[in-house]
């Protein structure tokens, strides 16, 4: 049987956050090709396939944090959510943010759902591995 690998991105500025992020994807039982960018700007590049992106494989989901420089995660989520070419792609805000605020925005803008990032190691992995398997399990993608 052959495994096409699942093309995550990761939009994240926090190395610490990065390093976790794939200690905990490193567990998984799934193929997975992870891409880091460290701010907005990089992702929506990434995304539109500019420059040194041009041959990269659109993701199949985005871990999104809304906190970033040079251009926000709310940003980059109305970005992708106002392209025809990317709206498809599932965001999942992977934040920090408590605020009902950021979550109301962040759903406002169509994010497909919300999680506030564990400072505890463990129940980050737990948190990682119940995305991969609701999204790349349960869920039929296009």
């Amino acid at each position: 049987m052959l495994f096409i690998p699942i093309e995550i991105l990761l939009v994240e500025d926090d190395s610490g956050n990065v390093q976790l992020t794939k200690l905990a994807l490193e567990e998984s039982k799934m193929s997975v090709n992870l891409h880091v960018v460290e701010d907005g700007v990089e992702a929506l590049a990434l995304l539109r396939k500019e420059g040194k992106y041009a041959s990269t494989k659109h993701p199949d989901i985005i871990l999104l944090d809304l906190n970033l420089p040079k251009k926000d995660g709310r940003e980059v989520l109305a970005e992708i959510k106002a392209d025809p070419n990317l709206k498809r792609i599932p965001v999942i805000v992977l934040t920090a943010s408590q605020a009902e605020t950021d979550i109301l925005n962040a759903y406002n803008l169509n994010a497909n759902c919300y999680i506030i990032k564990p400072v505890d190691f463990d129940r980050f992995v737990k948190i990682v591995q119940s995305i991969e398997n609701f999204w790349f399990t349960i869920v039929r993608l296009p």
